[in-house]
């Protein structure tokens, strides 16, 4: 018994590391995020897909592109960065790359520009 306590004490710290470090939000609290003023937006899809409608003030880095890692690289890792794609599948990928690079303060937009659109959130052309 003696073990198994002190086994599950040493657990819960190592949980607390395991733990998502990335905030997830949907378009209503990515909204709010975004008009702060403080966060860099993501756009991970395509160029087209960009060119098509994106929130406003984000940047397009096509998660596809040979130079994706260097062109997140440049960005600024001390801000907030929220990362988003068109439904959430690459920009979860994406995320492991803004990880990598020692981003500590990323927010995901789970339902994507999808999600966004759907919730009515101001598109620009």
């Amino acid at each position: 018994m003696k073990h198994l306590l002190t086994s599950l004490l040493l657990l819960v710290p190592a949980l607390a590391f395991a733990a998502d470090p990335v905030k997830h939000v949907k378009a209503d609290e990515a909204a709010k995020i975004i008009a702060e003023g403080k966060t860099v937006v993501v756009d991970v899809r395509t160029s087209d897909e960009f060119k098509d409608g994106h929130i406003q003030g984000a940047k397009n880095i096509d998660i596809f592109s040979n130079g994706f890692e260097a062109e997140v690289a440049k960005l600024d890792k001390s801000k907030p960065t929220l990362v988003h794609c068109q439904s959430g599948g690459r920009s979860t990928r994406a995320l492991k790359t803004f990880e990598k690079l020692g981003f500590k303060n990323l927010i995901h937009l789970d339902d994507g520009f999808g999600g966004w659109e759907a919730a009515g959130k101001p598109v620009q052309k």
